[in-house]
């Protein structure tokens, strides 16, 4: 399950207090101050693991609580600093402080770190206060408690590509048939109701791979959120390239369908419309009039100024081609970047 938001609040560790002591030697009657400071509290840190995919394991918790610094010992023995809290988070997370709506970081890189909590600093001890004129003070500081926040975390998946289309254009089939992700399949709209990864290898070369991710359907209206269309929109934010599928099977006109989905991505607050794209075709194996449904795709992507293709996830014809456009988008627009 994808989970790609979470409210949890995070606390740090409080700073451990100083301490009063003084030196207890034989032969030395009147030793001198010896209490040492507290340690350092513990914080709480969000570090990106790029094995994950979800916020599911901190959907549920409540409170991340990082440990306190121990208290100060004679004998100027500072304590034992509180252990800091790292929290694995997947790429593309998004920390918002909630009560101030601050951004506080936007973790993308494998093994990128964000402090969101900072441990309390440790009471000073009452060797610290000793002075020419006062040689056995007799005080000493508490600790600093450990910061706490609210915290909201947004996830926005990290894909080169991103499939786009209006409910059961076939994006699923599609990215069943060329990853070993398995989405739910079904000859009904609405059947993807979460977001899937799934890395592609290019059909010349093994090594070669590239992210792409399943969108679910859009509508007309999602970007004011009809069906859930604004969570789903901000998992496009981050796609190097888009690949607008078109049910070529449906009776209404493509120009239609592609003007609706392309109004969406420009209407929404953050436009998705100025990344490189292409126009694919599906469900060729039940078209009945292949050619007229592809000249008429074409003619589409003419106006547009994008490439195009056709395929049958189901068969396999066309995905080779498909593939091959989309490594080549991919790399131009990395080049560029």
């Amino acid at each position: 399950m994808l989970i790609d938001q979470a409210r949890i609040t995070v606390e740090a560790g409080a700073g451990g207090n100083g301490c009063v002591a003084f030196r207890r030697e034989k032969y030395v009657p009147k030793g001198g101050p010896s209490g040492g400071d507290g340690g350092r509290g513990g914080d709480v840190v969000f570090q990106v693991q790029a094995n994950l995919n979800t916020l599911l394991h901190i959907h549920h918790q409540r409170l991340i609580r990082a440990d306190r610094g121990r208290h100060g010992m004679g004998a100027n023995k500072t304590g034992a600093s509180g252990s800091d809290v790292v929290v694995p988070v997947p790429p593309g997370t998004i920390v918002h402080d909630l009560s101030t709506g601050e951004l506080l970081g936007d973790l993308v890189a494998d093994g990128d770190r964000l402090v969101v909590a900072r441990g309390g600093r440790g009471g000073r001890g009452n060797a610290r206060f000793a002075t020419p004129t006062n040689r056995a003070p007799r005080r000493a500081e508490d600790g600093q408690p450990g910061q706490q926040r609210e915290l909201e975390l947004e996830l926005k998946l990290i894909a080169d590509v991103g499939l786009v289309g209006l409910p059961n254009a076939g994006k699923s089939t599609l990215l069943a048939r060329v990853s070993a992700a398995r989405p739910k399949v079904a000859d009904y709209p609405f059947t993807t109701l979460e977001p899937y990864l799934g890395v592609v290898q290019a059909p010349d070369d093994d090594l070669r791979t590239l992210v792409m991710a399943d969108i679910p359907g859009l509508i007309e209206g999602a970007h004011q959120g009809a069906g859930l269309g604004v969570r789903f929109l901000r998992h496009i934010e981050r796609c190097r390239v888009l690949a607008h599928l078109v049910d070529l099977s449906a009776e209404e006109a493509v120009a239609d369908r592609v003007a609706t989905i392309r109004g969406e991505l420009a209407a929404y607050d953050n436009p998705l419309d100025d990344r490189p794209w292409l126009l694919v075709g599906t469900k060729t194996d039940v078209v009945t009039d292949r050619a007229a449904v592809t000249a008429e795709l074409e003619r589409v992507g003419a106006d547009l100024g994008v490439p195009t293709c056709t395929l049958s996830a189901v068969t396999g014809d066309g995905i080779s081609r498909l593939l091959g456009l989309l490594f080549e988008l991919v790399a131009a627009k990395t080049e560029r970047t």
